[in-house]
């Protein structure tokens, strides 16, 4: 069975557990803090496990030529990139003040640390876990510095090859346990056959001791239901209040009610992975009673007659004789009493 960890207080990842779902607000908060609550609140009101935001300490994220840069997209926030970029990034007063809402509204809250000052910061925040961005699962002084703080971590896996997973897993293995690894694709907004999702398949062989899961940027919630099925432990979609509103996340991000079908989706397909026994269950009972087949004798077949394949048939009879999957095994016996042509042949005639 694939390994199991703690990710958040009380509630374990992996095995049998259930997906972990992670609705991810980014910056699709607009810079707004009342609208980051809503979210927040959104998100548990849909039944997701944890609400999760993207904090950056801009100028450890980026140079002073990037961050100078002319900025002029319709989803700009500011003339420069670091103009939009600090509109949408909340200080660390107010992450403290997201966080104490998500308390109060009973939903787990992390971020994703755009580089090694914000982990810095979402570690004194306390947060149950961190997320690596797949921009980051190449960075390997910043895997290494966050995987020493001990705290679990998710890391996605989008824009890197299976050799530097490989790698990722490696580094992350020699200094925390605790972690789960997430094919995604960054492509925003995905389309389906760019998805891939047998790479969850390729990494359960060569990570065979930790959860896997599924971070999606794709349109819709069939892809990430699907990927559930393929046995993701961890999904991960970004959320907003409306597709519609400026910012480049919000077209490949689930509205409330997406958020929703999408947690009752998951939650009814898991009820469906039941056993692994094989079996005849309780509830096919009635139907067994109906329609299940049994032998039955193809001519009238006096006591003592060795049976023989030609003397037997198979059809619905009553009573209930014996199964077809052990027809095989009554040639040679023989009846302690006379059988009808038709009657079902049933345990208790045989010699």
């Amino acid at each position: 069975m694939p390994l199991e960890f703690e990710l958040c207080p009380g509630r374990m990842v992996g095995g049998s557990n259930p997906c972990f779902i992670i609705a991810e607000i980014g910056q699709n908060h607009q810079g707004d803090i009342e609208m980051a609550k809503k979210m927040i609140k959104m998100a548990k009101d849909c039944g997701a496990d944890c609400a999760k935001f993207q904090k950056s300490e801009l100028e450890h994220k980026f140079n002073k030529l990037a961050l100078e840069r002319p900025y002029n997209s319709k989803h700009s926030w500011g003339a420069t990139y670091g103009d939009h970029k600090r509109h949408l990034e909340f200080s660390h007063e107010q992450y403290r003040e997201l966080q104490k809402y998500a308390k109060e509204v009973g939903i787990f809250m992390t971020a994703s640390g755009m580089d090694e000052m914000a982990v810095e910061f979402l570690h004194e925040l306390d947060v149950p876990f961190f997320k690596v961005a797949s921009c980051d699962a190449n960075n390997f002084p910043y895997l290494v510095a966050t995987a020493k703080k001990g705290r679990p971590m998710v890391v996605s896996s989008g824009m890197q090859s299976m050799e530097t997973m490989q790698r990722v897993y490696k580094t992350i293995k020699e200094h925390n346990p605790n972690f789960c690894i997430l094919q995604c694709t960054s492509a925003y907004p995905l389309d389906p056959e760019n998805v891939n999702l047998r790479v969850i398949a390729e990494f359960r062989k060569k990570f065979p001791d930790i959860p896997l899961g599924y971070s999606g940027h794709e349109r819709g919630i069939y892809i990430t239901v699907a990927a559930v099925g393929m046995g993701a432990k961890v999904v991960e979609r970004h959320v907003t209040m409306d597709k519609k509103l400026k910012g480049n996340d919000h077209e490949a991000s689930l509205e409330p009610k997406e958020l929703a079908e999408l947690v009752q989706a998951i939650r009814l397909v898991e009820k469906s992975f039941g056993s692994n026994v094989k079996q005849m269950m309780p509830c096919e009972k009635v139907c067994h009673d109906k329609l299940g087949k049994c032998v039955v004798c193809k001519t009238a077949i006096p006591a003592g007659t060795p049976l023989t394949m030609d003397m037997l048939a198979v059809k619905v009879g009553e009573p209930k004789g014996v199964p077809p999957e052990e027809m095989n095994q009554l040639v040679g016996r023989t009846l302690k009493e006379d059988a009808a042509e038709d009657a079902s042949l049933t345990a208790s005639m045989l010699a």
